[in-house]
């Protein structure tokens, strides 16, 4: 392909944030009023009322205000559940004692009552909103839509890293038009035109259709880097800088400029001992109450594994937990009895890149009622007896297998310093990621910064995924006119 040819259309950015802030009205609003309706009961209907719900326009435009404030319109955040999140759950708080102060003023009936109802509802509604925003975002972004074309600059291991980065993360919405350095690194096996030198960067950058380069700082002398930054900015590209940095999380690094030069200062990771205490109390008394709650759904899928094909229910894998320890992981059986069997002749079907993970593209083995409870990740919950034992966490490093922990290296051998967990950062963020790297990466980063912070930013970032596959696996199975699934193995 040219480098004058364009690899794809610019991102849509009015038309993501229309659909964006028109989901966000949706959901405010539909909270706001199901709050009033349930507060109205005993009220007489009037002007009392009336004032209530003259009020929702004036929320619905405040909540907005709040969102763009907050830069919750912005691509960054947007990328970042673990910034949304705090974010949405302060701007609920904000908006709940606006509407009591409010109340009071106007001297409306059960203040307190609905605002504390309407915050929690507007809370979840738009939480619930733009976890559906962000599947849809990455399903059309699957199919080459809505990307953002990039050039990387910088052709040295950093550079790499930004490859690999843009390679491994389809879900970010980023597509590689070229690369520019001192020379095409053959090792790179790139899959974008090659740029040459940048020296002028400006023209190849326009001419590949593209409007935003992601600069390694390293692959550069300081006086032409910044000059080259200039030099972009002024042409009107954006920049995204590389720091040399990786697995340090934004929330460590704080501006530390001496003489207006712009430096950071990192902070470190530090693990007080009470931590792991409250995390291994909080582990315990969500997994009693999970496994309380959900004991229904357990039953209903044990009769279900039974009642298709008579074999047994529950399965138990040897998996490796913390310092190198094995121990016996518990899931409800979601395979043919004799999988382990045919994996032998599966091997081409292996959809994982660049290292020894295995999952199967459409996996044969796997059964009717196991596809929705892998969707569902029902299949999982049995490792509750695992968290309860303290064998596992709630929130950790996804669990190895024996033969798969052999091949890693020594740095990947550093996620053994924490319990493996049901759920983690890499189980939420890129599950259906091929990308060894992308696991790799995952697993290291929540090492290096875990924090209780981060777990329960995972743990409901996880609710909203998995409800997300349960719908799409349910809406497949409703469009497709083939039957129920056929297993054949040779």
């Amino acid at each position: 392909m040219s480098p004058r040819e364009p690899t794809v259309h610019p991102t849509d950015t009015r038309r993501l944030r229309a659909i964006l802030i028109l989901l966000d009205v949706t959901a405010v609003t539909v909270a706001w009023v199901t709050a009033f309706f349930f507060q109205k009961r005993g009220i007489r209907p009037g002007t009392v009322w009336l004032r209530w719900v003259y009020t929702i326009p004036v929320i619905v435009a405040a909540s907005l205000g709040l969102l763009a404030f907050q830069g919750l319109y912005k691509g960054p955040v947007l990328s970042a559940r673990s910034i949304e999140l705090p974010r949405l759950g302060r701007i609920g708080l904000v908006i709940g004692v606006l509407v009591l102060a409010a109340a009071r003023v106007l001297r409306l009936p059960r203040p307190a009552w609905t605002a504390a109802v309407g915050a929690v509802l507007s809370t979840g509604a738009l939480v619930a909103a733009r976890a559906w925003y962000q599947v849809w975002l990455q399903n059309a972004r699957r199919q080459g839509r809505f990307l953002c074309p990039v050039v990387i600059i910088g052709a040295n291991e950093e550079g790499l890293n930004l490859y690999c980065l843009v390679r491994d993360h389809p879900e970010l919405g980023l597509k590689l038009c070229g690369v520019m350095g001192r020379s095409a690194p053959k090792e790179w096996g790139l899959d974008a035109p090659w740029l040459g030198e940048p020296d002028d960067v400006i023209a190849a950058v326009r001419q590949c259709g593209a409007n935003r380069t992601l600069v390694a700082c390293s692959a550069l002398p300081p006086s032409r880097l910044n000059r080259l930054i200039r030099d972009l900015i002024g042409a009107g590209i954006h920049v995204d800088l590389s720091n040399g940095l990786a697995g340090i999380d934004y929330r460590r690094l704080r501006a530390s400029p001496l003489a207006h030069e712009p430096l950071f200062y990192v902070e470190p990771a530090l693990l007080a001992r009470w931590r792991p205490v409250v995390k291994r109390a909080l582990d315990l008394m969500l997994a009693l109450l999970a496994l309380v709650s959900l004991s229904p759904v357990l039953l209903a899928a044990v009769v279900a594994i039974k009642l298709e094909d008579r074999g047994p229910v529950l399965i138990r894998q040897r998996r490796i937990g913390r310092h190198g320890q094995p121990f016996t992981m518990f899931k409800l059986r979601t395979m043919v009895p004799d999988a382990e069997q045919h994996l032998p002749v599966l091997t081409a079907m292996n959809g994982r890149r660049e290292g020894p993970l295995f999952k199967a593209v459409a996996d044969p083995r796997v059964t009717r009622v196991g596809r929705f409870l892998r969707a569902s990740s029902i299949d999982e919950l049995l490792q509750l007896l695992n968290v309860i034992h303290g064998t596992m966490s709630l929130v950790g490093p996804r669990p190895a297998l024996p033969d798969e922990v052999a091949n890693f290296d020594r740095d990947l051998r550093a996620r053994e310093q924490l319990l493996p967990g049901i759920t983690g950062l890499w189980q939420v963020e890129a599950r259906d990621n091929p990308s060894f790297g992308a696991y790799r990466r995952l697993d290291l980063f929540y090492i290096e910064n875990w924090s209780l912070r981060l777990d329960l930013i995972i743990l409901a970032t996880t609710i909203w995924v998995v409800i997300g596959r349960t719908i799409r696996v349910l809406r497949m199975n409703a469009l497709s006119k083939k039957g129920p699934l056929v297993v054949v193995l040779d």
